[in-house]
C-alpha cells in the first residue's frame, strides 16, 4: 500500500471512529477546520498552501499529508510547491529539514498519481 494510500485509509477510519462519538466539540472544530478553508476572500488553493507552510513550521506530518494531498487536488504546481516549501523552510529553520524531506517524498508520490490516472 503506497503512502497516500496507508495516510488516507487510516485518516478515514480515525476521522469516522473520532465523529462517531458524537461529540459536539469535536464535531465543531472539524466543522470549523472545514469551514476555514473553503472559498473566501482567500482562494481555497491559497489557504491550502497556508496551511502546509504553517504545518510543516508545526512540525506536524499528518497535517502535512493533509495539506500536500489538498494542494495536490486543487492544481497546485510543482513550482508553487517548492515556493511553499521554501518559505516553510525558511521561517521553520534548519529543524524544517526532515519535514521537508517526507513533504517533498509524499508530493512526488501524489504527482506520479497524476501520471498514472
Amino acid at each position: 500500500m503506497s503512502l497516500v494510500e496507508q495516510f488516507d485509509e487510516y485518516r478515514g477510519r480515525m476521522n469516522e471512529r473520532i465523529l462517531g462519538s458524537d461529540n459536539l466539540v469535536i464535531k465543531r472544530l472539524f466543522n470549523l477546520d472545514t469551514n476555514t478553508y473553503s472559498e473566501g476572500a482567500v482562494s481555497s488553493k491559497t489557504k491550502e498552501m497556508i496551511g502546509l507552510a504553517c504545518s510543516m513550521v508545526l512540525r506536524c506530518d499528518d497535517c502535512v499529508k493533509y495539506h500536500l494531498g489538498k494542494c495536490h487536488e486543487l492544481g497546485v504546481t510543482e513550482a508553487e510547491m517548492q515556493e511553499v516549501f521554501s518559505i516553510a523552510t525558511v521561517i521553520g529553520g534548519t529543524i524544517v529539514i526532515p519535514h521537508l524531506r517526507r513533504a517533498v517524498e509524499y508530493w512526488d508520490e501524489l504527482q506520479s498519481r497524476k501520471t498514472e490516472e
